[in-house]
């Protein structure tokens, strides 16, 4: 049962993470854009009956959910918390965390040794060492969809889900980085 260290802000005025005492998942991150995506997972669904929730996302010991444009946060934020205290955790400690429930996405070191692509595994590892951890922080996280003939195909999850500066600056910042340290051919765009 996760107790909450702490509810932050994000860059996304519509999105609160909620640090936690208590892994919640290991390892794996697991993004929610409707109701109908979350029926399965106990956690997601409990959030989303609260009303007035976007989208939620969950990886290790942080939960970011996404509100509405019209609900007030001093009105839902006392709701979101009792089934995020009452959560438990998602997934065995299996050493890589990977079970490719429904909802969840395989990213990072996952994703990586999962590719044949040894570009891939590259931008990965870049991603992991220099965009992942920032990302976090605010409440969000990145993964990447595919590439295609040097097009890179990332999706946002969690606050940068919607949050303009990650359809912008982030995007063009991690190009501009890809660009220059793996493959100056490439280009990104957000799915």
């Amino acid at each position: 049962m996760p107790k909450i260290a702490d509810i932050q802000e994000t860059p996304n005025p519509n999105a609160v993470k909620f640090i936690l005492k208590e892994p919640v998942s290991y390892g794996t991150s697991h993004s929610f854009k409707s109701p109908e995506t979350a029926e399965d997972d106990q956690l997601a669904k409990a959030i989303f009956d609260i009303g007035d929730v976007v989208s939620v996302f969950y990886m290790d010991k942080m939960i970011t959910v996404e509100k509405t444009d019209e609900a007030d946060w001093d009105e839902i934020l006392p709701m979101l918390a009792v089934p995020i205290r009452a959560a438990e955790a998602v997934g065995a400690k299996n050493g890589n965390g990977n079970d490719n429930s429904a909802g969840q996405a395989v990213g990072g070191a996952i994703a990586a040794a999962l590719s044949d692509d040894p570009k891939v595994r590259e931008i990965e590892a870049l991603l992991d060492e220099r965009i992942r951890p920032y990302l976090a922080s605010d409440g969000g996280w990145l993964e990447i969809v595919g590439l295609e003939d040097n097009t890179l195909k990332i999706r946002y999850e969690g606050a940068c889900g919607s949050c303009p500066s990650s359809l912008t600056g982030t995007l063009m910042a991690i190009e501009n980085m890809i660009k220059d340290e793996i493959d100056p051919e490439i280009e990104v765009i957000a799915v």
